[in-house]
């Protein structure tokens, strides 16, 4: 199973990223989906969430700026986020998993800078 982040880059303080990630496996449908985030010389930590059936859920620091969503038929998810701070620069983690499988890229990079 492959797993592919892309939509990264250099984005201004108070600008907007689109993020996507795509599965190369039906085991998507299934899937409960994440992005994490880790920043430079700190530990990852769970952005969002969202599960198969479509429940987000968010780290409650994001206080409404980022949305998760997926579209099954595309075997992708997606993380819109707005109104980025320079600490929300590092590497976001698409993964997906359940039914004790578990599945994750290698990361896409934003960075958050004037």
């Amino acid at each position: 199973v492959q797993v592919e982040e892309s939509g990264g880059g250099l984005v201004a303080p108070g600008g907007s990223l689109r993020l996507s990630c795509e599965f190369s496996d039906s085991f998507f449908t299934i899937a409960n989906m994440h992005w994490e985030r880790q920043a430079p010389g700190k530990a990852r930590v769970l952005v969002a969430t969202i599960s198969s059936d479509g429940t987000p859920a968010y780290n409650a620091s994001l206080k409404g700026r980022f949305t998760i969503s997926r579209d099954n038929a595309k075997k992708s998810a997606y993380l819109q986020m707005n109104s980025l701070t320079p600490e929300e620069t590092g590497l976001y983690y698409c993964g997906g998993g359940g039914e004790g499988r578990d599945y994750w890229g290698k990361g896409t990079l934003v960075i958050v800078s004037s």
